[in-house]
């Protein structure tokens, strides 16, 4: 039987990478006989996630544009040819049916060269402010993914496809919760804040943490608070019967839906999975992404009154006002669990293997 067989491509950060998986499940899944093929970038971390996934990976000499002026960006067009040509011979060999590509440098080179030899592609872009790899490839791909509406702006309005993000399909199921009021003792009547500066932690937001945390205990508050492995020895002294300090959390499905508040960044996963698990989050968008994307990210939540967003400069003075209006006022926080929750699109990756089928299915 011949096989059905996908290359997908992303990476550079876990925004990109995560989706890419979920996509290639609901492939296997959805496809007799599938074969995928991920391609990522040398020496990023998808080159160790995605085989951990059972996947197989091959990488290109590929980086990104260096922002700020840097001796990088000189040999950036030599890699740009060497990963055109690397991508050739890949296609040329493996021969897919379909090309995807879910953002990050490392996918531009094997979805552009996939389109000019007219092989079917689609591109996958999960913020509100899209990356420079996906608004050059838009004039040439097949079709457009996206986690917001009014993207006209940025795409060929022509390809769009409103599909939200692909997340992992334990938290839209919800299955096998662990109740953490049980597992870590914590009193009922307690309002659990969950602490989120991303998988490496955020300096910034735990020393926000560490000045309120007086305030927050006398609020009959229980603080889960991921603090990220480098910060953790400066922050576990903490650790107490209202706080509970870790460098990360395995379980993020159960703690996501045992927390009352969240307080997290702005990434495009996260708030995807905020939506679908329906939570009042106050949301601090790191400044230190390309073209300040987050904060986009974070506004466009805000518009639609379904978050607190509070900016880095802006922590120090309405932090802890910010956060005693969610735990005083009940109503303002079933108001934003309701309103995130309208956002929510939790059949991303069946809906973009659904337009991958309909393609295949008409080609033939």
């Amino acid at each position: 039987m011949e096989k059905n067989k996908f290359i997908i491509s992303g990476g550079g950060t876990g925004g990109h990478i995560y989706p890419a998986l979920s996509i290639a499940d609901k492939i296997n899944e959805s496809f007799k006989n599938a074969e995928i093929k991920f391609v990522g970038a040398k020496g990023r971390m998808e080159m160790n996630i995605v085989p951990k996934y059972g996947y197989n990976i091959q990488g290109l000499w590929i980086s990104g544009l260096q922002r700020s002026f840097s001796l990088k960006n000189i040999v950036l067009p030599f890699k740009l040819i060497v990963s055109f040509v690397q991508s050739l011979f890949i296609i040329l060999k493996y021969n897919p049916k379909f090309v995807i590509g879910t953002g990050g440098f490392a996918s531009f080179p094997i979805v552009f060269i996939s389109s000019i030899l007219r092989i079917p592609t689609l591109i996958q872009e999960q913020n509100s402010f899209p990356g420079i790899s996906n608004r050059l490839l838009s004039n040439y791909v097949n079709y457009i993914s996206v986690a917001y509406d009014k993207m006209e702006k940025y795409f060929p309005s022509k390809k769009l496809f409103l599909t939200g993000n692909p997340i992992r399909e334990s938290i839209a199921n919800s299955n096998n919760l662990v109740d953490l009021k049980k597992e870590l003792n914590i009193e009922e009547s307690k309002i659990i804040i969950l602490i989120l500066g991303g998988s490496l932690g955020s300096d910034k937001i735990n020393r926000t943490i560490e000045k309120n945390i007086d305030f927050i205990n006398s609020k009959n508050a229980f603080i889960i608070w991921q603090c990220g492995k480098i910060y953790f020895n400066d922050y576990k002294k903490y650790n107490s019967n209202s706080v509970f300090v870790t460098d990360f959390i395995e379980d993020i499905d159960s703690t996501y839906y045992s927390s009352d508040i969240i307080v997290a960044r702005s990434g495009a996963l996260t708030l995807s999975e905020l939506a679908v698990v329906s939570k009042p989050a106050i949301l601090i968008p790191s400044p230190n992404v390309a073209e300040n994307h987050q904060l986009e990210n974070a506004r466009k939540i805000e518009e639609k009154h379904a978050c607190i967003c509070v900016e880095e400069k802006d922590l120090d003075l309405i932090f802890r006002n910010k956060l005693d209006l969610l735990l005083k006022d009940k109503n303002l926080r079933n108001e934003l669990s309701h309103n995130i929750s309208l956002i929510a699109l939790p059949n991303a990756s069946i809906d973009i293997v659904e337009l991958i089928k309909k393609h295949l299915n008409n080609d033939k």
